[in-house]
């Protein structure tokens, strides 16, 4: 585990992207999946250069095939200097971490650390701590509280948001279903590890003010970004950019993923 002092000027920009426009092309995608079927998010800061990750991995890539919770899996890139440049990390995944630190007033981050709904973190090799957090938040009425649907035609993606409390983000994030990756140098050489729902990108493509409304997306929207799937996050965010509470997720998953 590591733990990395937070810098003043970060910049948490790539937190909240502009409105996503259209592209040309389409991908053909399967499936919706409502936020009734998710008991909460699990999202894992993970690197391929840090020797703890592994087991973390391991405990989110059977996160992801269980399908209880919406898991997603954010590659940092502060590990890469140990000699091995981790092949899925993005700058975006490291500004999430250390705006999730900002808002829980956290002087560090780490990996591998799990944030469960926005609201808390756990070792993300401890799979009896991040259960106990996503119980946690269900019993407490601070789990998956908003409807989201996600439902995929030709023409695009219909984001459909119900009717709650406050104001959040209507936010995307896009992943890959999954990526092995043979390893060869830096803390895990040799290790050949196979990442499950590794983030690509994250954009913000709507806001949501307590009523019910539905978003419309051109399925160029997917189809241009990196990943075979996305996920749909109805997220408050900060002023400053920063992530925070995860009222409401849904997922569509690519053909890959199939």
């Amino acid at each position: 585990m590591i733990a990395l002092a937070l810098i003043s000027a970060f910049r948490f920009s790539l937190l909240a992207l502009p409105v996503a426009t259209i592209a040309i092309t389409v991908t053909p995608l399967k499936g919706p999946a409502g936020a009734s079927e998710f008991k909460g998010v699990v999202e894992l800061f993970t690197s391929q250069g840090c020797s703890s990750c592994p087991p973390a991995d391991a405990e989110l890539a059977r996160l992801a095939e269980k399908g209880e919770v919406l898991a997603l899996s954010y590659h940092v890139d502060y590990w890469n200097y140990k000699g091995w440049v981790d092949t899925l990390a993005t700058k975006a995944s490291t500004s999430r971490q250390y705006g999730y630190a900002k808002t829980l007033h956290r002087k560090s981050v780490y990996t591998p650390q799990a944030m469960i709904n926005g609201l808390d973190h756990a070792n993300g090799a401890n799979p009896a701590a991040i259960k106990a957090l996503v119980d946690k938040f269900a019993a407490t009425g601070q789990g998956l509280n908003v409807d989201v649907d996600a439902v995929y035609d030709d023409a695009g993606v219909t984001i459909s948001i119900g009717s709650g409390d406050g104001e959040a983000s209507i936010v995307v994030v896009y992943f890959d279903d999954a990526n092995t990756v043979e390893i060869e140098r830096g803390e895990n050489a040799g290790s050949t590890i196979t990442y499950r729902h590794s983030v690509r990108e994250i954009e913000t493509v709507g806001m949501w003010g307590g009523a019910a409304q539905t978003l419309r997306l051109p399925a160029s929207v997917l189809s241009a970004r990196k990943g075979s799937g996305c996920a749909i996050l109805l997220q408050v965010v900060g002023r400053d950019g920063a992530p925070g509470r995860i009222l409401g997720a849904a997922m569509i998953s690519g053909p890959e993923a199939s």
